[in-house]
């Protein structure tokens, strides 16, 4: 019986490379210099810095324009709550989603059958 997966990620490469580009963006604007205005990433987690929360607005602007060029949908980000850090400073975690809610994929099977095709939907995995 003939078969077929859905699967919704990121392409790691392309978040790595646009959080790169954003970061080089991000040194040599002008209204960053002298600002702590960055970054990190690690596995499927980016954390942005910035001096203030607007910065901090800028900083994701540049993080989304860079990964649309790169052909990744924003869409994959999850943004975490706004945490002081001393002083006027601030951060913020974006969570890149991997795979689909089960939530969202129990949602997907009842569509499937409801729509009487001749097919079978499962949800496999974790």
């Amino acid at each position: 019986m003939p078969s077929f997966d859905v699967v919704s990620e990121a392409d790691a490469v392309e978040v790595r490379n646009a959080v790169a580009q954003a970061n080089k963006e991000i040194s040599t604007r002008f209204d960053f210099k002298g600002s702590d205005a960055r970054i990190e990433q690690k596995e499927r987690e980016l954390t942005a810095y910035a001096d203030d929360d607007f910065k901090l607005g800028q900083v994701r602007d540049v993080l989304l324009g860079k990964l649309a060029k790169r052909n990744v949908d924003v869409r994959f980000l999850d943004y975490g709550d706004v945490q002081k850090i001393g002083g006027d400073k601030v951060k913020q975690l974006i969570t890149v989603r991997h795979g689909v809610s089960s939530e969202h994929a129990k949602k997907l099977v009842r569509l499937i059958k409801d729509s009487k095709l001749k097919v079978q939907a499962s949800i496999q995995g974790a």
